[in-house]
């Protein structure tokens, strides 16, 4: 499988409470923060409820 490079670049301040919840879940607490994960349909799935806030990059 393909791994995913997740950057959160916006702050959460503000956001919907399950948007926040989502980015806390992929591993994004603080702008900068970077994560890789394996690309499966679960993460790609938060990936995409979130994407404003993210900059996504495959591996």
């Amino acid at each position: 499988m393909a791994k995913l490079k997740v950057t959160l670049v916006k702050s959460l301040i503000g956001r919907k409470k399950d948007h926040i919840a989502t980015a806390n879940a992929l591993g994004l607490r603080k702008i900068g923060k970077t994560v890789e994960h394996e690309e499966t349909a679960q993460i790609r799935g938060m990936i995409n409820k979130v994407d404003y806030l993210l900059k996504v990059e495959e591996v």
